[in-house]
């Protein structure tokens, strides 16, 4: 199943709407993917090895679950998550894609590939409905959460050194 959406960052038309910067959503970002269980409340560890120039490893648990990941950096453009096959689980990828249109515009896409083709019977096509449901849902936490820091402060510069 291959799924994606955009959330809107940053609104030119909407004074309410704090304006975030690209390099703060990309700290955010950054963040996301280092320290998962500031987005992921029921992640109980997450252990980060092989760190290389724009890629590290990610061991993660939730419960007896164990998933393996890489997490691919493209500074202050995109976040690519890649699982590869392990256990029960298939190949799959999360990218965030910070696009903005404008200047003043901004936004994330996120894409997800499960590595599976789309379902044909009925119950199949719910729970990938579902599952769409529950990554957007998780996407507009992220977002809020980035929101929240970057009004806090911790997503500037001068914060982060």
């Amino acid at each position: 199943m291959k799924f994606e959406h955009l959330i809107e960052i940053n609104d030119p038309l909407n004074p309410l709407v704090d304006t975030i910067t690209r390099e703060q959503l990309w700290r955010g970002l950054v963040i996301r993917a280092e320290a998962p269980k500031l987005f992921i409340p029921h992640l109980d560890e997450c252990d980060i090895s092989d760190r290389e120039s724009g890629s590290f490893k990610r061991r993660l648990r939730y419960g007896d679950l164990v998933v393996e990941d890489t997490v691919l950096l493209t500074p202050l453009q995109e976040v690519r998550y890649e699982v590869p096959a392990q256990g029960e689980i298939s190949a799959s990828t999360l990218v965030m894609t910070i696009e903005a249109p404008t200047n003043a515009m901004l936004y994330v896409r996120f894409s997800y590939d499960d590595g599976k083709e789309e379902s044909q019977d009925q119950a199949s096509k719910m729970y990938d409905e579902f599952k769409k449901s529950a990554y957007q849902e998780a996407d507009i936490d992220t977002v809020r959460i980035v929101r929240q820091m970057a009004e806090q402060g911790n997503l500037d510069a001068s914060y982060l050194n």
